[in-house]
């Protein structure tokens, strides 16, 4: 239900000027043209997929991992301290984006297999290897 009444005010609140909103959603289960079914009458619900686009990401995708690594870097480069008020945070914030853009700074998530096994050693399983 929240999330139809979300896309139902995307496309009559936020965006309902434009011919077609693209979506880019996840995997979630509740993400799902269904969901406006769910939630408002049939014509209703019609009438808002007709504005959508819906494009999902790879059910085995990373993409959260980058965003996730992207808003890490984000908090430490740009946020490690006190912003006063909104203005001067949306002035900080846009002129890191402009920094890190110029730069093309890339994001390296990927690990090799020696590094995975450092890194998430606590995810393996011990063995105990025993003399008989």
């Amino acid at each position: 239900m929240d999330w139809a009444e979300e896309i139902q005010y995307l496309v009559d609140v936020r965006y309902p000027a434009v011919e077609k909103i693209i979506l880019v959603l996840d995997n979630l289960n509740t993400h799902t043209i269904a969901s406006l079914y769910k939630a408002f009458p049939p014509e209703e619900a019609r009438r808002i997929a007709r504005c959508l686009e819906v494009h999902f990401t790879p059910k085995h995708g990373s993409w959260l991992n980058i965003a996730e690594i992207e808003l890490n870097v984000m908090t430490k480069q740009c946020l490690s301290r006190r912003i006063d008020n909104i203005e001067t945070l949306g002035s900080e914030l846009a002129a890191w984006e402009r920094g890190r853009n110029a730069r093309s700074a890339k994001i390296r998530w990927h690990f090799t297999n020696t590094e995975a096994r450092t890194k998430m050693i606590s995810l393996y399983p011990k063995t105990v290897l025993l003399n008989v």
